[in-house]
């Protein structure tokens, strides 16, 4: 597992405890961390929406997800021009509203990720003395030929990082349009 230097005690927990991969010899692996200043409830309204992932994922034109949102529902997603790629079919794995873990598995489309599965989870946590989110996605993916663990590994980080941004930037701006309500409900 990449990245995993720097991590406090408690986000190796939730690692642990949700983020089991296990990276064949020809795949890579890494896990993601994100603190967003927005409370889990809202963060999590935005993750859960697996037919709406355009929401905050910033490469995804168009999404239709065939028949109704279950684990196992399937998703046609349109990617955005500049990506290399323009379809993606998704399965969903896992949609834990208790738990707050959310996992799909990429079963095709016209790119590189073969074999690829991520893992979101969201953890309550207190930033700057209000609610926030602690947000861990994880990933592995097979290595394509003709490039390295390293390699694909960044490559998929650097999707991975845009869309967690892309989530904290959603997510805090809705946190601050809650806020416009009198600032003693704001802080409780």
């Amino acid at each position: 597992m990449n990245g995993n230097r720097g991590l406090s005690s408690l986000e190796m927990e939730y690692i642990r405890r949700h983020h089991n991969h296990e990276p064949g010899e020809n795949q890579c692996s890494s896990v993601l961390v994100k603190h967003i200043k927005a409370p889990l409830h809202q963060v999590w309204s935005l993750v859960r929406r697996f037919d709406q992932p355009q929401k905050y994922k910033p490469f995804i034109s168009r999404c239709v997800v065939r028949g109704n949102l279950e684990i196992g529902s399937v998703r046609e997603v349109n990617v955005k021009s500049g990506l290399p790629a323009t379809t993606s079919t998704e399965r969903l794995e896992l949609l834990d509203d208790n738990e707050h873990v959310l996992s799909i598995r990429i079963l095709g489309g016209d790119h590189r990720l073969r074999n690829y599965s991520s893992i979101m989870s969201l953890h309550p946590e207190v930033i700057d003395g209000r609610p926030g989110t602690l947000v861990i996605e994880s990933f592995v993916v097979d290595v394509p030929e003709g490039n390295t663990k390293d390699d694909t590994c960044y490559f998929v980080e650097a999707l991975i990082k845009c869309n967690l941004k892309s989530l904290a930037d959603v997510s805090e701006g809705l946190a601050v349009q809650d806020c416009t309500e009198p600032i003693d409900r704001c802080t409780r």
